[in-house]
């Protein structure tokens, strides 16, 4: 399986939707979460995802698009060529996430392992750094999975 810079892996759900730049952050999260979960392989090869006061950020991705704020970054036209068992993954990965609002997304995100274990000991709204462990990621997604 090929690797992808983050910005590659968003433009992909952007051109899917336009959304807000905390919805594109959990949906890069998820895809490489399950990605290290079904392929013990990291799909993103520019960027690690740390757990913050809003759940699971690419420090990247959210200064590439934090002057949207709230707001929606519109809808890209997306013309990379993805491998197949990538493609099959980031569609997997919208099926399952993509109607959910970002407020929604940072709940689930809340909920789970990963990001609660590298939370671990920080009082809630406090900012981090901690890095999501890719194994943690893998252990949990592969735990929850029940597909084909």
């Amino acid at each position: 399986m090929k690797q992808y810079s983050i910005f590659e892996i968003a433009d992909w759900f952007l051109s899917k939707a336009s959304m807000t730049p905390k919805k594109l952050e959990k949906l890069t999260y998820y895809a490489e979460a399950w990605s290290n979960a079904l392929y013990e392989k990291s799909l993103i090869n520019d960027a690690e995802f740390e757990a913050w006061a809003h759940g699971p950020v690419a420090p990247d991705l959210y200064h590439q698009y934090k002057s949207y704020g709230w707001n929606m970054i519109p809808k890209k036209h997306e013309d990379k060529i993805f491998d197949s068992q990538v493609l099959d993954l980031l569609e997997s990965v919208w099926v399952t996430y993509g109607d959910k609002s970002a407020n929604e997304l940072e709940a689930l995100t809340h909920s789970e392992v990963p990001w609660k274990k590298a939370r671990k000991g920080l009082p809630e709204g406090a900012s981090s750094q901690e890095k999501i462990s890719k194994k943690d990621m893998k252990e949990y997604y592969r735990s929850i999975y029940n597909g084909d």
